[in-house]
Order: C-alpha cells, then structure tokens, then sequence
C-alpha cells in the first residue's frame, strides 16, 4: 500500500498553467471536440495518489479520475496484470472467450453473492452498463405476463422509474435516466417511458410502482448530484415493492461500487434483480458490466439482443481481476473506511463547510457560498486536485489506497483554499 503523505509544493505554486501545459493545451483546442471545456492541466504521470504535470508541478489526486483509479496511478498488481494479458492476447471479440472474462465473471458473482443462475455481461464504460440494464427493463416488459395483446391482456410494462437528481450517463437510453435537464434538453425526443420520482420519498415510490412499470433504477448514493445518499430504508422499500409489483429493482453502481463507500457495493442487503458497474471496476482500464441475479432476469435478454466489440476484452478483464484481488490482499475495504471517517471528521471541523456525506471514500462537501468552482482552482494551485458538482459543493473520490497523512495535508490546507477562493470570487474570477 502507498506509504505517501502528499504532494510535494508545486513549482511555481499560484500562478495557473505553466508554459509546457500552455502549449499542449494549445494544441489541444486545435484538435479535440470541445465537450470538455478547455482541461485544467496536462497530466503526464501518476505514482500512487500523486500526479505530475507537463511543468513538472505535483498533485495529490484527491479525485481519482472521478471515482475510477480505485489503486491510485501505476499501482504495479494492475500494470502487470494488464502487460502480461498484453503479451498472450489483446483482443478476441465475443465469438470467443477467454480466461481472464470468465474467471472476472465468476469473481463478481462471488463478492455480489449472487444466487444460482446469475450472470454477467460486460461493456466497456458506465453508460454503456446502463444502457445495457435499460435494455433489460424493456424485455421485462415484453415478458410480463398478459401482454399478447389479447382482450383480457394486462396494461404493458413500459414505464422506468428514476429518481430526480439521478445521473445514469449521458448516451441516448442512459441519458434519458438522468434527471438534469441541462443534459437532456439538447438532445430531445429522448427514448420514451421514463419518469422521475422525488428524491428520497418512500411513499411517492409506493404510489407510483404498478403494473405498467418495468423497472426502477437508483443509485445508492447520487454522486453527481453532490454525494447524496438515498435515506434508509429506501433501498429496501424500492425492493419490496418492485417484488410486488413484478417490476425490476435496478440498482447503479458505477460510481458507488468496488469499494469506494469501505464496502464491495453501498447497496448490501438489498439484493436487487440487477446491477451496474464501471468506474473503479478497473482502475483506470475502461470496463463495464451488468450483473443479473437469479434465473428470471438472467434469462430475459437472449442471443443477438444485445452485444459489445470490446466489451470483457482479456485485457479490461485481467485488469478488473487484478483490482479486485489487490483490493482483497491490500485490505483496502477496510483502509478506506477508516481514512474515509477521518477525512470526513476532519472536513466537518473546517470553518465555511456547513456539511458533509457520504461513505468510505466517497465524499462530498457543502461550503456556506458559491465558491465551489473558485475552489476547484484553488486546490490546484495549492496541489489538490478535487471536483464540484455544485456551486457550493465539493467532492472528493482519491483512489482507495490513500493515507489519513496524505489526506490530513488537504484537511491543513483547506482553510487556505477556501479563503483564496472567496478572494479570487469576490473580484468575479472562477
């Protein structure tokens, strides 16, 4: 496990991009598609929580790639996995299989403690999982007793129940999962039949799971939407009445799963018809699967209904194998509970944060003005890296492995950082 306590002082620490980023990033607005904004650093390596930018300034990477480096940056369990898998076979495509998927399927189902009859499907991304779990919802329609078309037919399953605040992805299917209009507006007509219920309401969720629905996907914790945890017993009542209702219980993971929250999945206890992962699945490789528990909703999308190219590749899949075995051996559920409960401890004492939540390593933070973006600046300067999902809120997702001393130099510094973002805001700067 990384033995770091942070980063050292950025060269030049205050002054923004230096002149190596200033002219990659120049070359950057010349040949990328603007989705992204303009980036804020050019990063050209990593160890452990730290990485380094092109001006040679170190960061302690506070974000882990928005929850996805669960091993921090060339962890060597993850690099030789995949340079080993590299040198007997890259690529199969899915008219073959090979041993790193099968045995990372098998994997899976065991930490999920999956019943008989579950199974896996891989993809390569998080949206791309959901997409797959939309799918799944419309074929349980379709399979829903009494829908023939006959005149005693039932009303068809063709409403998906999400919550507001929710996001699943932003391509088409997923995207119409997600609540947040900015990110569906453009795009409109969505793919139909998708409503979103008040966040955290039991009783709404109760009214609203009938006969016509096919599935209900939540997020055990809303991370886009600021790190919000869905109250308790919620996940339980979405399960008890989508069992009654012979609807699905979809339940997102990407974000929240493979350790982030000090458990393999923050849903434990709840076992759902269905889950989603990505993000931290491979700790920086990209992959995603859609695990189906039990025979019925393993057996409700069949052959050529759906498929990936590179979807469960050896390679993402000797890279999934080998985090989840480095997360075992390290004992990292465990290490990122405790470091987790401390950073928390330690960020609910700093004056100017009103709150805090979350589990584990996922973290998310309220300041008492809208200096969040500010803040994000700041943090770099200072090197920190760290994200806001909101005008007064911060998130933090470092990889699983870093140290309460690392994390105690962000805890000293953020007094600083807030009062240089509170400057910096008040003469109108981001």
């Amino acid at each position: 496990m990384s033995t770091e306590t942070g980063p050292k002082p950025p060269a030049a620490a205050g002054s923004g991009v230096g002149p190596a980023d200033e002219q990659w990033l120049d070359r950057y607005a010349g040949s990328l598609m603007g989705v992204f904004g303009t980036p804020q650093r050019v990063l050209v390596r990593g160890s452990g929580c730290t990485v380094q930018d092109a001006d040679g300034r170190e960061y302690l990477d506070l974000l882990g790639g928005i929850a996805v480096n669960a091993l921090g940056h060339a962890h060597p369990a993850l690099t030789a996995a995949v340079g080993r898998q590299l040198e007997t076979l890259g690529h199969v495509s899915n008219f073959f299989t090979s041993p790193a998927q099968v045995a990372l399927a098998e994997k899976l189902l065991k930490i999920t403690g999956a019943p008989a009859g579950s199974k896996v499907f891989f993809a390569n991304s998080g949206t791309e999982a959901n997409e797959a779990a939309f799918k799944l919802a419309r074929r349980n329609g379709a399979a829903a007793p009494g829908t023939d078309g006959g005149a005693d037919a039932a009303p068809a399953r063709t409403r998906i129940l999400a919550l507001e605040g929710a996001f699943h992805g932003r391509t088409m299917g997923a995207l119409a999962l997600t609540a947040k209009a900015a990110y569906r507006t453009p795009f409109e007509p969505l793919p139909g039949g998708v409503d979103h219920l008040p966040f955290g309401d039991v009783d709404a969720l109760r009214a609203a799971v009938d006969e016509t629905v096919a599935a209900v996907i939540l997020e055990p914790i809303q991370g886009e939407a600021g790190v919000r945890p869905l109250p308790a017993g919620y996940l339980q009542a979405a399960r008890e009445a989508t069992a009654a209702a012979g609807a699905l219980l979809i339940i997102d993971e990407v974000q929240t799963g493979v350790g982030r929250t000090g458990r393999w999945f923050a849903s434990e206890g709840v076992l759902p018809d269905a889950m989603t992962l990505a993000k931290g699945l491979g700790g920086g490789f990209p992959i995603g699967a859609l695990i189906t528990f039990g025979e019925r909703a393993s057996g409700l999308l069949t052959p050529g209904q759906h498929g990936t190219t590179f979807g469960g590749n050896p390679v993402a899949t000797a890279a999934g194998l080998a985090v989840l075995e480095t997360i075992e051996a390290e004992h990292l559920l465990d290490h990122s509970a405790t470091v987790g409960a401390g950073l928390r401890a330690a960020l609910a004492a700093v004056d100017g944060v009103t709150e805090v939540r979350g589990e584990g390593l996922l973290i998310g933070f309220d300041l008492d003005a809208d200096i969040a973006p500010a803040a994000v600046t700041a943090a770099l300067d200072a090197g920190f890296i760290i994200n806001a999902p909101g005008p007064r809120t911060l998130r933090l997702a470092p990889p699983l492995i870093l140290t309460a001393e690392a994390a105690a130099t962000f805890t000293a510094a953020l007094p600083g950082i807030l009062a240089a973002a509170r400057a910096a805001s008040s003469k109108g700067q981001p």
